[in-house]
């Protein structure tokens, strides 16, 4: 089996919703931990014969072609184009006596939490289209459901006693390729000495499942969730302290968990102003469907960034030529990764946000190799302005 069969394998896994609680999240670690062994293998620094969904031509005008195996500079905006190789970053590397944080781990069981009581969606099955409104889809098939989840935390190196420490909320945790760009990145004062909460999802994908309802819907009630359940649980379980300051708060994730960072940062710039995003989920794939927001994600580029007023927000966002493409039964012309990712960078342009966007040739979803290019440049670029109160 090849690495990109074995990867999409392990994706496929991680989606895949279960009858027992117990066996989705098993299946859920598996598919991560698979995960982070293939993004942390030399081999994919060398794609050899990259087969997928069409690739699809940059369309932004104005958007800059590096030579291949550069990336963008981390004191510049807009937008950019990389690739087609992707090398791992040298900071990908660890270098003998280089200071290392530690990792730590806790379980929430969805009986503590007031918010997340859990759901899931019955095997093999996804909905139905509404025969009146194409971009509504019904599912009959989600219901209560029990789960568990990890909560994976990087904490820095050295003495952190009674100092508030900057943080960055990752989803679809853990994140080992995180983990090790810190390390580098925090070391050499690349970036301020930070904490990492990687927060696992409640297993499933997508519309009727416990991930899609914590990812894809339109409002600050995951964030609410981290806030008053998740990182309570952290400071105590790993003796640090969080900083209040949302300037020292960032969000990071990639596909769904891409547009749950933004998200987040979207709804509650009061708790974060930092975005980080690898093939954002962009499009309309919020469940229940919501008359306030009825395209979903997509409303953002389509309307609801443009008419509201500018937010504090500084967002790193990245796109791949073969990223995802009406994968679902939908068909309502909101569901191409790419075009969304890309309309997201010509709004946040059109109303002055600081922003990086990154359009990665020969690339797939959510692409292992690309973020070993990219994800320490990526991390300098978003911690850019930041100093302690």
């Amino acid at each position: 089996m090849g690495l990109m069969t074995e990867f999409a394998g392990c994706l496929e896994k991680s989606s895949a919703p279960s009858r027992r609680s117990t066996r989705t999240n098993t299946l859920s670690s598996m598919a991560i931990l698979g995960w982070v062994s293939l993004l942390l293998d030399p081999r994919f620094a060398h794609p050899a014969d990259r087969t997928g969904p069409p690739a699809r031509q940059p369309s932004l005008s104005n958007a800059i072609e590096l030579p291949d195996g550069q990336v963008p500079p981390i004191d510049a905006v807009g937008n950019y184009i990389i690739g087609p190789t992707h090398r791992r970053s040298p900071e990908m590397v660890s270098t003998p006596n280089m200071p290392k944080g530690s990792i730590r781990e806790f379980t929430m069981l969805s009986t503590e939490s007031k918010i997340y009581t859990g759901i899931i969606r019955e095997p093999n099955t996804f909905g139905t289209p509404d025969k009146e409104n194409p971009a509504k889809l019904i599912v009959t098939t989600s219901h209560p459901a029990p789960y568990s989840r990890r909560v994976t935390v990087y904490v820095p190196a050295g003495d952190i006693s009674n100092t508030e420490l900057p943080f960055i909320v990752g989803a679809d945790g853990p994140d080992k390729v995180l983990f090790s760009a810190l390390d580098h990145l925090i070391a050499t004062k690349k970036v301020p000495a930070m904490v990492a909460i990687s927060i696992s999802n409640g297993g499933g994908d997508a519309q009727g499942s416990q991930r899609g309802l914590e990812y894809d819907t339109m409002s600050g009630l995951y964030a609410e969730f981290v806030e008053t359940e998740v990182l309570p649980r952290v400071e105590k379980e790993c003796r640090v302290k969080l900083t209040k300051d949302p300037d020292g708060r960032a969000t990071m994730g990639c596909s769904s968990g891409g547009s749950c960072a933004f998200i987040m940062a979207w709804y509650r710039p009061d708790l974060y102003h930092r975005v980080l995003t690898y093939s954002g989920t962009y499009v309309n794939q919020q469940w229940p469907w919501n008359a306030d927001t009825p395209k979903g994600a997509w409303g953002f580029h389509d309307s609801i960034i443009a008419e509201s007023p500018r937010k504090p927000l500084r967002i790193w966002l990245e796109i791949s030529d073969r990223d995802l493409l009406n994968p679902n039964s939908m068909r309502d012309d909101m569901h191409d990764w790419v075009v969304a990712n890309e309309r997201m960078a010509k709004v946040l342009a059109e109303k002055g946000y600081p922003y990086q966007f990154v359009f990665a040739r020969n690339a797939f979803h959510c692409d292992p190799s690309v973020k070993l290019q990219t994800l320490p440049a990526a991390l300098q670029w978003l911690w850019q302005g930041y100093h302690p109160k």
